[in-house]
This record gives structure tokens, C-alpha cells and sequence, in this order.
């Protein structure tokens, strides 16, 4: 039976599914699949609880790896530990590398070989790898890649970008079962870098807005939560919307209101709608705590980065001039703003990073870490253009 806990989109997994699997001469598909959602709108959920299955269902082999899942490990060897993973589930495809290439190491199901062996740099490449895979379980492979935009924040993580290429270019060939590659991500800025340029992997692969969550989860939300009175869905789906299609902010404010122990069931709409507002405000009040509590410099740079969004330059006369004019707007002293240069600013977004405001990749390219911060800067007037008038 389907775990209750969790709302299931069945419909849209099967979609996608079919889409993924798809082969035509005419589609970009087979290059790979970007899915772009804001985070916290339930994307990993479905691509592990409804994707996942829908394509184990269609007789695919699917292995999946969060690239957030630990961000001290260098994200090439997540996916590596992923490949070896579904490697030992599958001993005559172990047999066959060993055997081809005369490696011996620790024991694998009786066969000498170590899958450490396996990945960027190593005896046996990722591409290697998921042949002798493709050719033993004769079913095609889907590689699900979440947060697939952190692969871009080392170099050893965009080398292992370029082997899923060479191996999706070998496996989809006639020798072999095919393997499709399903990126995610929660960025469409960053996500979009993988596969908008002619140097990178995936170039001119589909990235789809992923569809957030819509009526039909507000009634199943409604008739699980579970209050001491019923929720009007049409209501709750419009709190929906203001909570920016976060289901986890719905969760909280019904958790806010089961224990409070002494409401009246007459007051539960209202307080319920009081709720959501308190955790959008909480959450929103949290990021500003944070931007509040960097150096002027730090916040100037921010700004910048926010208002400049794709066209942003970090360290070009122009751009370090917006943020000398964003430290005068902000009522800093002329000769402040006017000692801001190249090391300055390499210092403050250094900091940012390490705040997790801002994202790197390894190329120099900077963006917010997450796209939710523009919003919040813009509406509570932070991020007002730093030539216009002050606002503050």
C-alpha cells in the first residue's frame, strides 16, 4: 500500500518517466533531463519516493546520488560511490572488469577486485564501469543527479560530468542498453550553466520547470493534517502560494497548532492562516539576520551580485564601483567606499561563501546560494539599486 505520509504524484513520474526513457532521433532527451525547483518544494521527495519507482517500472535500473548528501566529499566522488554501490549488487559485471583489465584487490561477491578501483582518475572509469553494468543487466540505466549544479564547484567534480557524457555516448549506442542522465536542481540560474554552454557536458539539454506542488496536494493535506477542525482548501491553497509553494512551511504551522492544547476548534481556520504567516516571516527574518550581520562591504557585494544576476562581473571597474556607490548609499563614509578594490572584494565573497549566501563555481562564476534571497533582499527594499536614491 502507498505510505500515507507522503503525497504521491503518480501521474507526473509516469510522464516524466516515459519522456526520460524516450528514444527518437528528433529529441534532445537522450543528452540528459535538467529538472529546475526552488528548495523546499518538494522535488527530492518526488524524485526519490514517485520518479524513482516510475522508471524501476519501466524496467530501468536507476542509481541515485545527492551531490548535497555530504558537501565536505568532493561531488565526483559521491557520484563514483554511487556507480560502485549498484556495481556490487551485480557480480558477472564486476567479473568482467576484473577480467579485462587484470586488477586484483579485495573480495567482490568471490571476485578479485576492489570498486574503490572505480571513478575519476582510477583504474577503471565511470564509463567503463556502466558498460560492463549495461551489458550484464541488458536494461537501460538512468543516473539520477540531485543538486546536480554543486558538480560545477571542483574541477574533479566537472571531470566527472564529462565521464557521465562519455558514457551516456557509449551506453546509448547499439552496443549496449542505453543510459539517460536526470539532473536536478534548485537553482535554474546555476543548473542552466551545465548545459548552456558548448563547453560543458550537457550542452542543450531539456531543463524543465519542474511543476510545484497544486490543488490536489492542498485536499490531501487538508484531509491528513490531522487539526481539531477541517481546513478549507481553497484558503489553505492560497496561504500555499504566499508560502512560495513550500509544503514544509504548511507542516510547521499545523505542528504549531497540534500543540497548542487549548484551541477551539472554531478558532482553527483563523489561527492556522496566523500561523503559515508566522513561519514565511520566521523564515524570511532568519536570511535578514544573516545579511544584517555582514560587514558593509559583504553587504554591498551581496547587493550587487542580486541586482547583476547572470551579468554579474565581480571584479571589473564597473562592478567594483556599484559597490563603492552601494557603501555611499548605505550612508558609509566616502573614504570607505573608496578603498573598496580587487582584494577587498575577494575577501567579502570569500566570507559570503562561507556564510552559504553565495555559490562559486570552479570557473569564478559566482550566484546567490539561494534564488529565494534576490526576493527577500528586493522586498524589504535591501536590495535597492545602489545608483538610485537611498531608500533606508
Amino acid at each position: 500500500m502507498p505510505d500515507v505520509s507522503i503525497f504521491h504524484r503518480p501521474k507526473l513520474a509516469g510522464q516524466l518517466a516515459d519522456q526520460i526513457l524516450h528514444t527518437s532521433p528528433t529529441s534532445a532527451s537522450p543528452s540528459g533531463v535538467f529538472l529546475a525547483a526552488p528548495r523546499r518544494t518538494g522535488k527530492s521527495t518526488f524524485v526519490r519516493e514517485d520518479l524513482r519507482p516510475a522508471l524501476e517500472a519501466k524496467k530501468a535500473i536507476v542509481i541515485y546520488v545527492d551531490l548535497w548528501a555530504d558537501r565536505n566529499v568532493d561531488p565526483s566522488e559521491l557520484l563514483a560511490a554511487a556507480v560502485r554501490a549498484e556495481m556490487g549488487e551485480h557480480a558477472n559485471a564486476v567479473a568482467k572488469i576484473a577480467k579485462g583489465f587484470g586488477i586484483s584487490g579485495g573480495k567482490v561477491g568471490g571476485i578479485d577486485f576492489s570498486l574503490d578501483r572505480i571513478g575519476i582518475g582510477k583504474d577503471v572509469t565511470l564509463a567503463q564501469a556502466l558498460g560492463a553494468l549495461s551489458d550484464e543487466i541488458k536494461q537501460p540505466i538512468v543516473i539520477v543527479i540531485d543538486e546536480a549544479q554543486h558538480a560545477l564547484t571542483t574541477q574533479a567534480g566537472m571531470d566527472s560530468l564529462f565521464a557521465m557524457k562519455a558514457a551516456r555516448d557509449e551506453l546509448n549506442s547499439s552496443a549496449h542498453f542505453g543510459l539517460r542522465l536526470v539532473c536536478t536542481g534548485s537553482n535554474r540560474d546555476k543548473l542552466a550553466m551545465l548545459r548552456n554552454s558548448r563547453d560543458q557536458a550537457f550542452y542543450g539539454a531539456p531543463l524543465v520547470p519542474f511543476p510545484h506542488l497544486g490543488e490536489d496536494y492542498i485536499d490531501w493535506f487538508c484531509k491528513h493534517v490531522g487539526l481539531p477542525a477541517a481546513l478549507d482548501p481553497a484558503a489553505v491553497f492560497e496561504l500555499f502560494k504566499k508560502a512560495g509553494w513550500r509544503p514544509e512551511l504548511l507542516g510547521a504551522a499545523a505542528d504549531a497548532l497540534r500543540f497548542d492544547f487549548g484551541i477551539a476548534a472554531g478558532d482553527v481556520p483563523s489561527r492556522f492562516a496566523e500561523a503559515v504567516d508566522e513561519q514565511i516571516e520566521g523564515a524570511t527574518s532568519e536570511t535578514l539576520r544573516v545579511v544584517r550581520a555582514l560587514t558593509p562591504l559583504q553587504t554591498a557585494v551581496l547587493l550587487v551580485l542580486a541586482q547583476s544576476g547572470d551579468n554579474y562581473r565581480p571584479f571589473e571597474a564597473a562592478t567594483v564601483e556599484k559597490y563603492r556607490e552601494s557603501l555611499t548609499a548605505a550612508g558609509e563614509p566616502a573614504e570607505s567606499a573608496a578603498k573598496v578594490d580587487v582584494p577587498s572584494v575577494q575577501a567579502a565573497l570569500q566570507a559570503l561563501q562561507e556564510k552559504s549566501l553565495i555559490w562559486r563555481a570552479s570557473r569564478g562564476v559566482y550566484a546567490l546560494e539561494d534564488a529565494s534571497l534576490r526576493e527577500v533582499l528586493l522586498d524589504t527594499g535591501s536590495g535597492a539599486d545602489p545608483a538610485a536614491p537611498a531608500q533606508m
